[in-house]
């Protein structure tokens, strides 16, 4: 957030866009941190993942998803867009590259793919060009970070492979399967919590053979 926008300006504005205002509910600036969704997601996925999983958190903020992965026993690594998150996920003790979502990794390189992205429904005008903006908004249909995830992800997970998605009702959970099928991926839900605002659903992605 910018210094001279107030968590009251920020709460207007928010209910002025007609989307829940998250970033005004968190005390964080620069990056996102653990919440009700960042639960979700890892709560999911360390059910499912083994000893020695090759794991990659993609959009990692503070690190939460990716050292909950490392508790459950892979080999988890961070990736983020903002260098402060990077920093942080760093002091926090995470192995953590500064990357663009999966682009920077090669082919077949992990098991286990997480990706909690920015999802909010957000009108161009209605943006702020700051990181926490950019940790919380999706687009105006809220997948501007989720569709070139799914464009991508297949391609760094091994052949028996999962990815692990974060999902919003608000951002129209059919049209993420819809993607996910033209990306050769099946798709299943696995985890699901209602929120005033919303339902949150964690998608588990694999090769469709």
């Amino acid at each position: 957030m910018t210094e001279d926008r107030s968590e009251a300006d920020e709460a207007d504005s928010d209910e002025s866009a007609g989307k829940p205002g998250l970033a005004a509910q968190r005390d964080v600036e620069q990056v996102y941190q653990p919440a009700e969704d960042s639960k979700l997601l890892a709560d999911a996925v360390v059910e499912r993942v083994g000893e020695g999983d090759r794991a990659l958190d993609v959009g990692t903020g503070s690190g939460y998803v990716a050292a909950r992965l490392r508790e459950a026993g892979a080999d988890a690594v961070g990736a983020d867009l903002n260098p402060h998150a990077c920093r942080q996920a760093a002091e926090a003790g995470m192995p953590v590259v500064r990357a663009d979502l999966t682009g920077a990794f090669r082919d077949r390189a992990f098991d286990v793919v997480t990706f909690n992205p920015p999802y909010l429904p957000t009108e161009a005008e209605q943006e702020w060009d700051d990181w926490m903006e950019r940790a919380l908004s999706g687009g105006e249909n809220g997948r501007a970070a989720i569709d070139p995830f799914l464009d991508d992800v297949s391609r760094v997970l091994t052949p028996d492979g999962a990815a692990y998605l974060l999902v919003s009702s608000l951002t129209d959970p059919d049209a993420v399967r819809e993607r996910a099928t033209e990306n050769g991926l099946a798709s299943e839900e696995v985890a699901s919590e209602s929120h005033p605002f919303e339902t949150l659903l964690v998608m588990r992605f694999a090769l469709d053979d």
